[in-house]
């Protein structure tokens, strides 16, 4: 093993990490993307994994054979591991441990396993600890900011560890069942947010505690119950003062999606919880929390989906209407928000300035597997990666206006499997004005082909139709107008809608009546237009017919403007249409007393 000092000089642009058939390399940053001579290529199609610290400092990869640890700032050798099986790496956030983790393997006997996570010493190169991890779910220790507390789950426990001392378990967090659990992010007080899934009629829950206070009836910070739960995913915000739990059932009994069933809910730290009313059914696609700890937002719907900012009691904030998307990246420093649609989606993505809810730009990421911010702000990585897709792979390196700066397209007999940004912590890069003007660039943009519905031979030289299988709704702000305290509810929205809805009908009616009483009524005409008249013959049954005709001559009107217009009528629309003059001479000889 050789060890060197470390350098704490970083670099003034974050590199880009690829690994692919090609090997391993890295690239410089903007503006020169030129491949680095920080790091030599590793060539081969042996390597496996590689993993960055927190910082960008450090930098690990397994080659199949070995796995190495570098200070990346100059090159040096740090330690070499004699770990040709792991498949995962990670530091902790001060780079004090490397986790490894392997498959978990028994032998022919059926003897236990000898234990396949293990956490070295970055500094000495020693094993701290090993430990017998099966699963790759939630392989890796999660570490506080400061690295005061570690914490796994084993047997339904959330053990805690101090000081990177693991021969000593601190504290234990025993509930029944528990099956995932997350640390709060940010310095002390820590806290913890765990789920234990419902059993036996009783719900899943989600409870917040913070270290070390776990016992007692009341330990818990909040509490949130549910019962369509198989999994969760729980998202703390940076400043550690609320979850956001995304449950999730594999199969929706309704059969209304393929996506199974989500639901999406708040938990405080102070001990308020909500579900978050979604205003369109379907698949919860993404949620994620601004940097500002204070809005999150959520894709969701049956396609086209809507996406919409939320606020901490969860009153939406800001609707941007409905689009191809099931993603949603938050900038760095929060203030551009990026709304993608990919993997069975076309790439398209909708950069948006989040302070001023303006469309900075909309470019378009064909065929896209990732999607990533680079730590300054200003701009955005998207790549086609195997094994997702296993043609066209390559990546691009955009500026946020929608510029290509960069483009590497791999060759046709090779793949890239994996390509990301060296990591910086926040506050390297400081927060630049947000501009609208498209950045110059050398890279040649290609513009996407307009893809075309399918037409049949039958229709191909007739006029095209501009009929919509949906409506798209566009962005408005849900921001109560000023001198509203508290923006109404779901239900309270509805009912004043049906209210609003029940007075302007009574109001029509009643115009439609004065109407009536000034003007004499027309004689009748063979035209649908004159039908809007009111006329009373004093025979109620002969007044409710003539109604009803002129409810279905009206109908027959608005489907002949639509018609004008180029909509495609279906079969029995056309047959109302067909039948107006019979109504309208139903219609004059009722009013004629005939």
């Amino acid at each position: 093993m050789d060890f060197f000092f470390r350098d704490n000089m970083a670099p003034s642009t974050p590199l880009l990490t690829v690994r692919g058939s090609e090997g391993l390399y890295m690239v410089n940053g903007p503006p020169h993307f030129t491949e680095s001579t920080v790091f030599p290529r590793e060539s081969g199609k042996n390597c496996n994994v590689y993993t960055f610290s927190k910082d960008g400092t450090v930098f690990a990869w397994g080659n199949g054979e070995k796995l190495v640890s570098v200070y990346i700032t100059f090159y040096g050798l740090l330690h070499s591991f004699d770990l040709p099986k792991a498949v995962c790496l990670e530091f902790s956030p001060k780079n004090t441990v490397l986790a490894t983790w392997q498959p978990y393997t028994t032998s022919k006997d059926g003897t236990a396993g000898t234990p396949n996570l293990k956490l070295y010493d970055v500094k000495t190169g020693t094993c701290l600890k090993s430990f017998i991890q099966k699963k790759v779910q939630n392989w890796c220790p999660s570490w506080s900011d400061d690295e005061i507390i570690c914490a796994r789950n084993v047997n339904n426990e959330v053990h805690f560890f101090e000081n990177n001392n693991f021969n000593t378990i601190a504290n234990k967090l025993h509930l029944q069942k528990i099956n995932d659990f997350v640390l709060s992010p940010g310095p002390q007080p820590y806290k913890v947010a765990v789920y234990v899934p419902g059993s036996k009629g009783a719900p899943s829950f989600v409870r917040l505690y913070q270290y070390p206070n776990f016992d007692g009836p009341h330990a818990a910070l909040a509490n949130k119950s549910f019962f369509k739960a198989d999994k969760v995913t729980m998202l703390w915000n940076k400043k550690a003062t609320a979850v956001l739990v995304i449950a999730s059932t594999e199969v929706d009994k309704t059969g209304a999606s393929y996506y199974g069933e989500q639901t999406l809910h708040y938990i405080a730290t102070n001990g308020e919880s909500a579900v978050v009313q979604l205003p369109k059914n379907g698949p919860i696609y993404d949620v994620v929390w601004s940097s500002s700890s204070t809005e999150f937002c959520a894709v969701y719907g049956f396609m086209p989906a809507k996406a919409t900012i939320f606020n901490l009691k969860c009153d939406p904030v800001f609707d941007f209407g409905t689009g191809p998307r099931n993603a949603a990246y938050y900038s760095p420093h929060g203030h551009i928000l990026v709304l993608a649609g990919f993997g069975n989606l076309r790439g398209q993505m909708e950069v948006w300035d989040v302070k001023n809810y303006k469309v900075i730009s909309k470019p378009v990421a064909s065929d896209s597997t990732y999607f990533a911010w680079c730590p300054d702000g200003e701009h955005i990585l998207t790549a086609t990666c195997a094994p997702r897709l296993r043609v066209n792979n390559g990546y691009k390196i955009w500026h946020y206006t929608g510029s290509v700066l960069h483009k590497y397209d791999m060759p046709s007999n090779a793949e890239l499997w994996q390509v990301s940004w060296q990591p910086f912590l926040d506050g390297i890069f400081p927060r630049k004005a947000v501009t609208y003007q498209a950045v110059p660039s050398d890279v040649r943009s290609e513009e996407p082909k307009a893809a075309t519905a399918y037409r049949p031979p039958a229709l191909r030289n007739k006029p095209v139709t501009n009929s919509k299988l949906h409506e798209e709704e566009p962005p408005q702000n849900m921001k109560p107008q000023s001198g509203n305290d508290k923006p109404l509810s779901k239900t309270a929205l509805k009912n004043q809608r049906k209210h609003e809805a029940k007075k302007a009908a009574k109001q029509e009616a009643r115009s439609e009546k004065n109407s009536t009483d000034l003007a004499p009524t027309p004689a009748p005409q063979s035209s649908a237009q004159n039908t809007v008249s009111q006329s009373t013959s004093g025979d109620p049954e002969r007044d409710k017919k003539i109604k009803n005709l002129k409810k279905k001559l009206k109908a027959i009107e608005q489907l002949k403007e639509q018609a004008a217009t180029g909509k495609q009528l279906e079969k029995n629309q056309m047959e109302k249409i067909q039948k107006e003059k019979a109504l309208l001479q139903e219609l004059e000889d009722l009013e004629l007393g005939v």
